[in-house]
């Protein structure tokens, strides 16, 4: 089972109101509730907003949601969080809507500590909010993390940061590049997402002059929170080992892989015209240059390539998939 908890908080009477925190929590709920397919993925993920008066979500009512996703046995436990963050030398704290200066909040320590101790595999803390970098550290001067084993957190600012909003307002920076992310964005060649492609894809997204989301896990490898269509038909990725019988393999091409050309090389009886065997093979290596799988040899495209009798050759990342295709891993 996977369970969720996903809160956002805009109303905020004594410490100043947000705007976009709703609306972020409200999209990570829709986003994670089910695959990119439409089969469900979170088991009814539990949603906690406050966007006015009469709406208001408590320290205690934070804590008590915590402990109760974090006390289950559980595949997965996903903890997200938008709305005030505070952070001073004593730790970090989320901030609830009864808050009135800010370590009055749920404290950060008492969250991982419900993570670190919870039976769940796998537990998931995704905190849009600012100084949210602080979560995980033993001791907020020698920054320290102290993960147990399946815990991960990725946080949208480190701990001296505030978390930005996208230009107009409306939707944290963050959350819209973790949602993005999560609908693909991220997705590796057979449309798994996990929270380590998650941060490649954010930090990527920022820039090294932008507010810098942080990222501190311990796992012995990253589970996927969603998946989605992946770039490239599975049957042909299956086919990588196929074509390419070793890593260091290069697939030998000429002009009858190739069924684009001109009209004088279309009358030149030294070119062999296309043969529709070559051309379905070549359409799947062409399809495997898109994604980074396969590359050229001595030639700036593969029509170049076809046309000159070169050949083409795996990536790094094409090797890696070939291995991976090879031993029966995917």
């Amino acid at each position: 089972m996977r369970r969720a908890l996903i809160i956002g908080i805009d109303h905020y009477p004594r410490i100043g109101n947000l705007s976009g925190c709703v609306h972020d929590a409200q999209s990570v709920f829709e986003v994670l509730e089910r695959h990119g397919d439409r089969k469900p993925n979170f088991k009814q993920p539990k949603l906690m907003t406050c966007s006015k008066a009469g709406e208001e979500i408590t320290k205690d009512d934070i804590k008590e949601a915590a402990r109760e996703l974090f006390k289950h046995q559980a595949e997965i436990a996903l903890i997200y969080f938008a709305g005030h963050g505070y952070v001073e030398d004593t730790g970090g704290y989320l901030c609830a809507s009864d808050s009135k200066s800010g370590d009055d909040g749920f404290s950060l320590n008492d969250l991982i500590t419900f993570a670190n101790n919870s039976p769940a595999t796998n537990r998931i803390i995704i905190l849009d909010s600012c100084h949210s970098g602080v979560a995980g550290a033993r001791d907020v001067k020698r920054k320290m993390a102290e993960l147990e084993e399946g815990m991960t957190i990725l946080s949208a600012s480190n701990a001296e940061q505030y978390a930005m909003e996208v230009e107009g307002g409306g939707a944290g920076v963050f959350t819209t590049l973790l949602v993005d992310a999560l609908e693909g964005g991220a997705a590796n060649l057979v449309g798994d997402v996990t929270p380590g492609s998650i941060y490649a894809h954010i930090d990527q997204s920022l820039g090294p002059h932008s507010q810098r989301p942080v990222f501190k896990t311990n796992v012995q490898s990253f589970i996927s929170l969603r998946t989605v269509q992946p770039p490239i038909a599975y049957d042909e990725l299956m086919e990588l080992a196929t074509h390419f019988p070793s890593a260091d393999h290069i697939y030998p091409l000429d002009p009858a892989f190739e069924p684009e050309r001109s009209q004088e090389q279309k009358d030149d009886p030294a070119i062999p015209p296309p043969d529709p065997a070559k051309n379905r093979v070549f359409k799947t290596l062409q399809n495997y240059v898109k994604v980074n799988l396969v590359v050229p040899v001595e030639a700036p495209h593969m029509w170049h390539a076809a046309m000159q009798s070169k050949g083409c050759k795996l990536t790094v990342l094409g090797r890696h998939y070939r291995k991976l295709v090879a031993t029966g891993m995917i």
